[in-house]
């Protein structure tokens, strides 16, 4: 109980945003982005407890790490590799983020760029550098996992549904 009062006084601000509760509206993994976020944002809360990161940034930035508006497709801005920089200023418009939170944003698919490394026919029009997309920081490193986890599982609870 004591984990969850924490994780709401945290994110409280962003969960009941007008601009945020947008997300509920779009599609995202066979769920929403609104609790897809939320999702990645309390596993990124639990692991930097174990792994003694800053609660506080990855609870925002992994709210954040998707708060862009439409579909992957309906943008070149809303691309895979080119969504974190949209969230990122999007959450740097609505909410006061730190300069590490919006670094966690902006590389938090880096899971997808070593995928693009293994197999280059995977979204063949998006040029994937390792150095640009690495995470800067632990609690980077923890929004990527947990976004990769997270994704995971909605795309096999969907999919067995």
């Amino acid at each position: 109980m004591k984990n969850i009062k924490e994780y709401y006084k945290i994110a409280g601000d962003i969960l009941t945003n007008e601009h945020f509760l947008e997300l509920k509206n779009d599609i995202h993994h066979g769920t929403n982005k609104y609790d897809h976020c939320k999702r990645v944002s309390y596993l990124s809360y639990k692991l930097a407890k174990i792994f003694k990161a800053d609660t506080k940034e990855v609870i925002r930035a992994g709210l954040l790490h998707d708060f862009f508006f439409g579909q992957r497709t309906d943008k070149d801005e809303n691309s895979y590799l080119n969504h974190p920089k949209t969230s990122s200023e999007n959450a740097k418009k609505y909410f006061n983020i730190t300069e590490k939170e919006a670094k966690s944003i902006e590389t938090h698919m880096f899971h997808h760029v070593i995928v693009k490394k293994v197999l280059p026919f995977v979204n063949v029009k998006e040029k994937a550098k390792l150095k640009e997309h690495k995470p800067k920081s632990k609690e980077g490193a923890i929004i990527c996992l947990a976004d990769f986890l997270v994704s995971v599982y909605e795309f096999e609870r969907f999919k067995l549904s």
